[in-house]
């Protein structure tokens, strides 16, 4: 399971460094480079849901086995792409496949250790490999487009996807599915909780241009809009909603993971403030960024690792209360290195304020995001967990980044702009946990 989590969180960063390569090689602009990266998470984050649905449909062992075969295909045709058009399509379909296969791996994991200090432990070693993961995706992307070329950023996964394919065949048990009549799948609900990110990604995006057409913005935000509250009607009377009505009578779930998006969001921003810093203010390779950021993929691990021993002593809020300061003292830290202009050295403090934001803070949600889940909804909880997560960095990065760096703004310092945009959604998360239902530390 943490195999799989770690090349899908390598894959979510990996693309970053090596954006220009492939923008030179197809000839694309930097508008259109955007949709390799966000289009493969707002479409990974909008399925998600409808994955946690049908790992509790159809079994987790069968989806487990689905979306990794779904996600190596698709990893294959985006190394091989001829045209950006089928790079992009090849991104699309990665999401999907992780839509199907996260969910499968986190319900394994959830059913597999009981609440309590092993699921803490089972949990914290799955966030360690996935912050892991995401941060050597930066350091593997400027080696690999160094030394390969920008194609084997997405063929390097296919080790690994054979890896759990065999490893999920050979460990886990067939599941039955917990119906034997078929349920019908909220396929509405699907299509405009994906749709709705989208468009408003697609309308921040041309709102920042320097040569923008203010009215195509403004439809594609209206677009957004409509398309999120006419999700909300349709899962209100739809026979079996991606999210079940009994999800938002557990206080503790829904404030979990409206604290995950926000928190999400600031930490994705941060990734890419830093590779903009290096790359674009100090002018430092690509090679050489990644090399720089590898002391916060360090501090990732180790902080993933610490996290559940005080979250099993002090209990998930302390944790939660721990991660957002530190990624509001991370994001100041940002602001301030940026505006002296200092060198890379001094970031440092800035990444392991990241590392403990991340390590802590989303560990510290994700336990509070599945607490008092069962056999049936297990599937469902950890979809919209995974979809709170995913979604959440992909509007941070584009509301956050996209407003900070719009050539429309003329900003003076969008470094600065930025990280204040992501501290007030810290501020927002911050009061969402205070009035978040607390639990007592486990003994």
């Amino acid at each position: 399971m943490s195999c799989l989590q770690f090349f899908i969180a390598v894959d979510v960063t990996v693309v970053n460094i090596a954006l220009p390569s492939i923008g030179e090689a197809f000839h694309v602009s930097g508008g259109a480079l955007t949709w390799v990266m966000v289009g493969y998470t707002i479409t990974a984050g909008g399925l998600l849901m409808l994955g946690g649905r049908l790992v509790d449909m159809f079994g987790r062992r069968r989806m487990l086995l689905t979306g990794t075969v779904v996600f190596g295909g698709a990893s294959l045709v985006a190394g091989l792409a001829p045209t950006f058009e089928l790079l992009v399509a090849a991104r699309l379909v990665q999401g999907v496949g992780e839509a199907v296969a996260l969910p499968a791996a986190m319900a394994t994991i959830i059913l597999l250790f009981p609440e309590g200090p092993a699921r803490s432990k089972a949990l914290g070693i799955w966030a360690a490999v996935a912050s892991g993961g995401l941060v050597v995706g930066f350091a593997l992307s400027g080696i690999i487009t160094a030394f390969l070329g920008w194609r084997w950023i997405f063929l390097i996964c296919l080790p690994f996807v054979l890896v759990v394919i065999i490893a999920t065949l050979a460990l886990l048990e067939s599941d039955r599915p917990h119906s034997d009549r078929p349920v019908p799948l909220d396929v509405p609900g699907t299509i405009l909780l994906t749709a709705c990110p989208l468009l408003f990604a697609s309308g921040v995006v041309t709102a920042g241009e320097s040569n923008t057409s203010w009215p195509i913005a403004a439809i594609a935000i209206s677009g957004s809009i409509l398309t999120g509250v006419t999700f909300v009607r349709v899962e209100r009377r739809a026979a079996n909603p991606l999210i079940p009505l009994g999800f938002f009578s557990h206080p503790g779930r829904v404030h979990a993971n409206l604290g995950t998006i926000l928190l999400s969001a600031a930490l994705s921003s941060s990734f890419l403030l830093f590779t903009f810093y290096l790359q674009d203010n100090l002018g430092v390779g690509p090679l050489e960024s990644g090399l720089v950021m590898l002391p916060l993929a360090i501090a990732l691990v180790a902080a993933a690792l610490v996290a559940p021993r005080f979250m099993t002593r002090w209990g998930a809020y302390t944790c939660v209360a721990i991660g957002l300061a530190s990624t509001a003292g991370a994001m100041v830290a940002i602001a301030v290195v940026t505006t002296v202009g200092a060198g890379p050295g001094w970031l440092l403090p800035a990444m392991i304020l990241v590392a403990a934001g991340m390590g802590f803070g989303i560990i510290g949600l994700q336990y509070q995001a599945v607490s008092g889940t069962t056999e049936q909804d297990a599937g469902t909880a950890s979809g919209v967990q995974r979809a709170a997560d995913q979604l959440g960095g992909a509007a941070g990065t584009t509301l956050y980044i996209g407003i900070g760096f719009a050539p429309a703004l003329h900003a003076d310092n969008p470094f600065l702009v930025s990280c204040l945009l992501a501290i007030l959604g810290l501020a927002a998360a911050a009061f969402i946990a205070i009035k978040a239902p607390k639990e007592s530390p486990r003994k």
